[in-house]
């Protein structure tokens, strides 16, 4: 399983190492919503949400499935600005005017991928204008909660006035928190995207892209970038760019955008933290036989992003509800995932606390 990239006729100067403030505030929104995905940001973490007032941390929730399961392209607008070329900008202000410059059919597709079930890759119908699409949306939301069906009914109902709250809500939180963060980590991004820049120059992409994760890889001779995530998807680069983002706050999250018609880039992390103890041999034993089924494995990149309902991943699986729930009973006897009800959904959900004993390598995969 693997994401690629077509980058038939690509030309160097069309690759670029490019910091991006607003996906480093989304990145930093989302160890804040989850912070067992980045064990080595919990002190930042505690410390950024002891400081948060309340009225900031309610309309954060309003909209946390924006970062929390998914890093959605709202966070990357240079990406779908027509042309396929356009970098990020150097100032938050400059990429959320990028932001403004999305038509509302793009901010609305962008902004409902919080489900697991989506057609990423493919020209699909927007919601805005196709009455199916839009019950489908809303359906999507309500297994998610409430809040998300408000915020769905408000965006297809009024897309500029959600946008223009969605401004002001990144605006708010880079006066409370982020323009400190950002002035810690936006030298070492600076300085990792003239090294990689360097290593494009002098050494190729090849080797750029070596230096940016040993998931990576280049055939050139097929003129593909192949990302080996547990997901499938493909993306052609066309006329347009490569954008390549460093994050320090990101790890062990490997970003590929390849939504259709946008251009393509990859957000790697530039750190790596320690992680927790490994689990003991018979934990390890127990649980690594649970995890010995490829379709087992590929439920839990799902579970690790956020909680799902059978019927959803079902329909992202392409397989009967029943043959799901079996395999979810395996990885609940082992203890790796939980369960909990909301309304009339049960929803499941990777137990991070778990997993992390398991060690990197488990972790790096299924958050990938």
């Amino acid at each position: 399983m693997s994401v690629s990239i077509d980058i038939t006729g690509l030309t160097p100067e069309r690759i670029h190492v490019v910091p991006s403030p607003l996906s480093e505030l989304g990145t930093a929104l989302h160890a804040l919503s989850e912070p067992a995905h980045h064990p080595g940001l919990q002190g930042w973490a505690t410390a950024v949400s002891a400081r948060l007032s309340p009225c900031l941390a309610d309309r954060m929730c309003e909209a946390d499935f924006l970062w929390r399961t998914t890093f959605s392209d709202v966070f990357a607008p240079f990406a779908g600005i027509p042309g396929r070329t356009t970098l990020p900008g150097a100032t938050l202000a400059e990429e959320l005017d990028l932001l403004d410059k999305l038509t509302d059919e793009q901010f609305v597709d962008a902004a409902l991928e919080f489900t697991c079930q989506l057609s990423y890759d493919q020209r699909s119908t927007n919601p805005l204008h196709d009455p199916k699409m839009r019950r489908h949306a809303l359906e999507l939301a309500a297994a998610r909660g409430d809040h998300q069906v408000r915020f769905t009914k408000r965006l297809l109902d009024d897309p500029p006035v959600v946008r223009a709250w969605f401004r002001q809500l990144m605006e708010d939180c880079d006066e409370a928190f982020f323009a400190d963060t950002w002035s810690r980590v936006s030298q070492q991004l600076a300085a990792d995207a003239r090294h990689k820049t360097e290593l494009l120059r002098r050494m190729g992409l090849k080797e750029a892209l070596k230096a940016i994760s040993g998931a990576v890889s280049l055939d050139e001779e097929a003129r593909r970038i192949t990302v080996d995530k547990m997901a499938v998807g493909h993306h052609v680069t066309g006329d347009g760019g490569l954008v390549l983002v460093p994050t320090s706050l990101g790890w062990p999250h490997l970003m590929v955008l390849h939504r259709y018609g946008w251009q393509s880039s990859i957000t790697y992390p530039v750190n790596t933290p320690g992680l927790a103890a490994p689990a003991s041999v018979e934990q390890l034993t127990r649980r690594m036989a649970a995890l010995s089924h490829p379709v087992r494995m590929r439920l839990c990149r799902h579970l690790a992003r956020g909680s799902y309902t059978t019927g959803e991943l079902a329909d992202a699986h392409g397989m009967t509800a029943p043959e799901i729930s079996r395999h979810l009973s395996v990885l609940k006897k082992a203890e790796l995932i939980t369960t909990r009800r909301r309304g009339r959904y049960v929803q499941h959900q990777l137990d991070l606390s778990v997993v992390s004993r398991l060690g990197s390598e488990f972790i790096e995969g299924v958050l990938r």
